[in-house]
């Protein structure tokens, strides 16, 4: 096994967030109370890499002598561990990222009494924006080329080391050039979504025959009305007139030191700047192989649902709950634009629009035995579904027939998508002591009926596609089925586990650690469902995968002291290694091994009394991730590293007043 590059990179940055919220109440009598709430935030995040790459394919622009690998270490796995590439071409590389985020958001609700019933009338709207600004600049020395010899040294748990013959530190030797990367590619993503919602609902009183079983029945009806835009215009980053330059003095920032993979400082400087002072930037969005990142998909969920809540009792044990059913109705669509190459010119940018429309019937029970000495038996089985992610439901696709073989093929979303379903059975077992302290076990089962991953349907009909294709000369017939790469539904498997925890206030063993406890909770978790995922096979091989996100241990443990005022927490968290989603270099989701995370955080508050003349006042200090536990993926296996990212720590220092 062997990466085709590698590169080390020191990102800095800022985010600054502002929101602000209203609620407006009127109660003109006891029969009818109107809230209007009103939300607004908005966040600048802004901040450049800086980094130093090199390409280990083979490929260092073409030039003479050919990169070679020289002593190169393999393990007894077949993994690439170290060595010498000669002869290949370093980058020094500022990616710079803005992004602008916005919501605003509404909500009007009502609450009625009309006779014995409670009526809720209730209407929402919300609008969340995203605009970022993805601009590079590729930087090499020159007279080209500038050839160099790197020492190697991989890392499976902590930074490789890549160790170069030349020095990259000055800025005055590295130029904004036509590397063997280009001289810079920019991204102008912008994304919008908006969600409208209704409900209706009602607490009633339970009919006469059902008095001693239910206390009282919910009815409502929920319209969701949700349509999320995406477009993504691009294009390279062009050298000015000037030609060939190195990047001026008053553009430049300190020196970025890269000492923790064996580099030294590489320069940094102002990317946007320089862009506006020596290049061209003009993003476009109707290349072909821009047309299927621009895509809308709407999706109107109607669920109209009934829910007797149980309050009685059996005997000497009480029993609270409730049973009902959900009838959930979902209409979804997508449309975008797709590039056929088989169109005559002019007419290669074609209209693709699709969706389904179907009916879950969601039947569910929740019971809470209460026996004597404080505890508590919980039992839950439901009918659940989970919505595919929207991404999923786009109707973007790349397309194309091979002109050998006459059999068409395609990759992109799918507004055919089921949601997750499951048959789900829940039971707990919880024991108190006093107000505080409780031990509990869980355990859970879901049959999973629809999952959603992404795979190959070797069979997929394309008749519509290839309806007017007219096969060129020598060309075989063009066949109306072929292979099609998209989220689709697995059918089948199951997911279980069993969670413990406990909470304990330590002064119940001894009186004078009054204020001091722990929080704990373990949870062990086991499926056995796998998938395939063709686009992610680099990463996580062609070999069937466990269901991404899915840790078989997750523990959770909280020391804390609350007294008087004051508060102080230090927790942890840790899970094993999981298969997990990611961004990729084109925007789009890609699957990786992760390795399984180990944090520290803390919290120290004080709240003055209500005797203080700062009553309601609180003073916040936090601090997470104070081991700096490291961000890492691997293929595979762990002697094969992907990433290894050290995120740092953070501080936060916060005022709260109530009044």
């Amino acid at each position: 096994y062997f990466a085709d590059g590698i590169k080390a990179l020191r990102r800095t940055g800022e985010i600054e967030r502002d929101a602000v919220m209203a609620t407006l109440q009127y109660r003109p009598s006891n029969d009818w109370t109107s809230t209007l709430d009103l939300f607004h935030t908005k966040a600048d995040q802004e901040d450049t890499a800086n980094q130093f790459e090199v390409n280990l394919s083979g490929y260092n622009g073409g030039f003479d002598p050919v990169p070679v690998m020289v002593n190169p270490q393999v393990n007894a796995d077949g993994t690439f561990t170290g060595g010498t590439a000669m002869n290949v071409y370093p980058l020094v590389r500022g990616m710079y990222r803005k992004r602008e985020d916005k919501i605003d958001a509404f909500g009007w609700a009502n609450d009625f009494n009309v006779g014995l019933a409670r009526v809720k009338a209730d209407i929402g709207w919300s609008r969340a924006e995203r605009e970022e600004l993805l601009l590079e600049n590729n930087t090499q020395q020159i007279p080209r080329p500038q050839l160099d010899n790197l020492g190697l040294a991989y890392n499976s748990n902590g930074f490789s080391w890549l160790v170069p013959g030349r020095d990259y530190s000055n800025p005055e030797t590295l130029f904004l050039t036509n590397t063997i990367y280009g001289s810079g590619y920019g991204k102008v993503p912008r994304i919008e979504d908006e969600l409208k919602t209704y409900t209706l609902a009602a607490a009633l009183p339970a009919p006469q025959f059902a008095s001693g079983f239910l206390s009282d029945i919910d009815v409502g009806l929920n319209y969701a009305d949700r349509e999320k835009q995406k477009t993504q215009p691009e294009g390279n980053i062009n050298l000015g007139p000037q030609g060939d330059i190195a990047i001026a003095r008053d553009l430049q920032y300190r020196p970025v030191n890269l000492g923790f993979a064996g580099m030294g400082y590489i320069p940094s400087w102002n990317v946007p700047a320089a862009v506006a002072r020596y290049m061209s930037f003009e993003p476009v969005d109707n290349l072909s192989y821009l047309i299927p990142k621009a895509w809308t998909v709407d999706e109107k969920l109607t669920t109209g649902y009934i829910k007797g809540n149980i309050d009685t009792e059996w005997g000497s044990v009480g029993v609270r709950g409730n049973i009902g059913v959900q009838i959930q109705h979902a209409d979804q669509s997508s449309r975008a634009n797709f590039w056929d190459s088989t169109q005559p010119a002019g007419s290669e940018v074609q209209p693709y629009e699709n969706g389904k429309t179907y009916t879950d019937y969601l039947p569910s029970m929740n019971l809470a035995f209460l026996f004597a000495h404080d505890q508590t038996l919980r039992l839950a089985l439901a009918r659940q579904v989970a919505r595919p992610r929207v991404d999923q439901l786009r109707a973007s696709l790349e397309f194309g027939v091979d002109t050998s073989t006459g059999r068409p093929g395609a990759s992109g979303g799918n507004p055919e998508l089921d949601p997750w379903r499951a048959n789900a059975f829940d039971i707990s077992y919880e024991k108190y002591f006093g107000t505080k302290a409780y031990v509990a076990a869980a355990y859970f089962y879901k049959d999973l009926r629809s999952y959603i991953y992404t795979q190959t349907n070797d069979n997929f009909d394309f008749s519509a596609f290839v309806a007017d294709y007219v096969p060129g000369p020598n060309e075989p017939p063009t066949q109306t089925t072929g292979n099609f790469t998209a989220p689709y539904n697995g059918e089948g498997g199951k997911l279980q586990g069993i969670e413990l925890s406990a909470s304990l206030p330590l002064d119940m063993l001894w009186a004078p650690l009054e204020g001091f406890g722990i929080l704990a909770s373990a949870s062990f978790t086991d499926s056995d469902i796998e998938i395939l995922d063709p686009e992610s096979a680099n990463s996580v091989g062609s070999d069937p995968i466990s269901l991404p996100g899915l840790s078989d241990e997750v523990y959770n443990f909280t020391a804390y002291y609350e007294r008087s005022g004051f508060e102080a927490r230090v927790s942890q968290r840790k899970r094993s290694d999981f298969i997990g989603e990611i961004g990729n270099f084109d925007g789009n989701r890609t699957l990786r091994y992760v390795v399984g995370e180990d944090q520290l955080d803390a919290q120290i508050s004080y709240s003055f009394g209500e005797a203080s003349s700062l009553a309601g006042l609180t003073l916040l200090f936090e601090a997470s991730n104070l081991t700096n536990s490291p961000y890492q993926t691997y293929a595979g296996t762990k002697d094969r590293p992907l990433e290894y990212i050290e995120w740092g720590r953070t501080y936060l220092v916060g005022v709260n007043y109530k009044f």
